[in-house]
């Protein structure tokens, strides 16, 4: 897979190595000499050029690449080269970085952003996880379909504990997609029993998330 990471500070950097770890083809684009930093990441391609002009992604080729990642500390950059991305070379798959939450609200389809990473929210999420049992937490916002990644740690007190996955008469516009469990990560199956302790992967839509909460939380034991 061909990937565009447009910056190539520490974010993009990071992105890359993790990515070229995986077997793809990385392109950094950076219009900041200071920023190209070959030896960092020799098995990426280069590019010192401004993300957001069209001569510069012409050079890039963006028609070739399968996504495109704005990881710029910049959201106006980010926004307009998601929206080029996605609108004048029709990539598939467009990830933005969204460095302050009040810009949030933009990160979404009409700037050509598939999903947004907001780095104070997932950060956030990750603490609350870490404490929260029976809480749903938003992991990450998709922009279609107004969808969410969330997660809960199912408690020792719920109701759906030791319930197979094809009993339990989940929301609709949920889907149950991982399972954590220790050290192991299951894709469900119908068959697969809920445990006390689970980590519960969903994507789901926002509109649907009280319900989701409720159904696995302690709270629907209180109410039953």
């Amino acid at each position: 897979m061909r990937v565009a990471i447009a910056g190539a500070g520490a974010v993009g950097r990071s992105i890359a190595g993790e990515l070229l770890e995986n077997g793809h083809e990385i392109l950094l684009i950076d219009k900041a000499p200071t920023a190209i930093s070959v030896e960092r990441v020799p098995q990426a391609e280069w590019l010192l050029a401004d993300a957001c002009e069209i001569t510069s992604l012409d050079e890039a080729a963006l028609q070739r690449c399968n996504v495109v990642i704005a990881a710029t500390g910049d959201d106006k950059v980010n926004l307009v080269v998601s929206l080029l991305a996605k609108t004048e070379y029709g990539v598939p798959r467009v990830v933005a970085r969204v460095n302050n939450p009040k810009n949030e609200w933009l990160f979404n389809e009409s700037w050509g952003v598939d999903v947004a990473v907001s780095t104070p929210r997932l950060m956030s999420a990750l603490v609350e996880e870490a404490v929260s049992v029976g809480d749903l937490v938003r992991l990450l916002r998709f922009s279609h379909g107004d969808a969410n990644l969330v997660e809960l740690t199912l408690p020792e007190e719920s109701a759906l504990a030791g319930t197979q996955v094809g009993d339990v008469e989940w929301p609709q516009d949920t889907s149950l997609v991982t399972i954590i469990r220790g050290n192991r990560v299951l894709t469900p199956s119908r068959e697969d029993s809920l445990e006390a302790g689970d980590e519960l992967l969903f994507v789901a839509a926002q509109a649907r998330e009280e319900q989701l909460e409720d159904l696995l939380s302690v709270r629907r034991n209180a109410a039953s």
